[in-house]
């Protein structure tokens, strides 16, 4: 009987010991150091996730954007009184470099008996350079109201940073013909916003082309606050 008890014994230690190598644990004792467990072994999640996270202007092959152009679905529409000659700013934020070679406008209507000239689209950097400028786009804004490219004159390297997206109309139009696509936010657009950060604003008055520099601390919402707000643009 005794040895039958000490064979019985010795086979649960053994037992016993096995299960605790299986847990990452040493039997009392046991010096050997423990095995490691199998979830310890799986690899760390990647950060980001997987998840949906919403539309992204690469979806539309495009660089950048001031917001999904799903949601631009207000229409801005303005005096060429109110408008003529002033430079409009729409701030749009890179987060990568890209080259930076056209700006896409969202063009809601046309105005087929408008006289336009002198009318540009041009990119100013955060400290009020003009880094790049289209070609006079008066041709451009009397067809096709659909959102559609406008190419500066040369494509040019932006770095990550602030940029302001500027738009110059010169002529006379129908204030409810030449339309641009925005969003519906108004007045709200500079919420929490001072010059010279404002998200849209105005500039100077009087002008026939993109001046070279502009002093961003004058931004003005004179405009911006009547109606002529919140315009789409994208950038390719």
């Amino acid at each position: 009987m005794r040895t039958r008890t000490t064979t019985a014994t010795t086979g649960l230690v053994t037992a016993l010991a096995a299960l605790l190598v299986l847990a990452g644990c040493t039997a009392p004792g046991d010096s050997r150091p423990a095995a490691s467990s199998s979830v310890a072994s799986v690899p760390a999640q990647s950060g980001g996730g997987s998840g949906f996270e919403g539309p992204r202007p690469q979806d539309q092959n495009l660089l950048a954007w001031t917001g999904d152009p799903n949601d631009a679905g207000h229409v801005t529409a303005q005096s060429s009184a109110g408008v003529g000659g002033r430079v409009t700013l729409v701030r749009i934020m890179l987060r990568e470099q890209i080259t930076w070679s056209n700006v896409w406008l969202g063009l809601a209507g046309i105005d087929p008996n408008a006289q336009l000239a002198n009318c540009y689209l041009g990119v100013y950097d955060a400290k009020g350079t003009l880094v790049a400028t289209t070609p006079d786009i008066s041709p451009q804004l009397m067809t096709d109201a659909i959102a559609k490219p406008f190419a500066l004159g040369k494509p040019f390297t932006a770095a990550p940073g602030t940029y302001f997206i500027a738009l110059l109309l010169n002529g006379t139009w129908a204030t409810n013909g030449l339309t641009l696509k925005s969003t519906g936010a108004g007045i709200s657009v500079n919420a929490g916003l001072t010059p010279p950060n404002l998200r849209y604003s105005n500039l100077l008055t009087g002008q026939t082309s993109l001046p070279a520099t502009v002093n961003l601390a004058e931004q003005s919402t004179s405009t911006i606050n009547t109606g002529w707000a919140s315009q789409w643009y994208a950038i390719s």
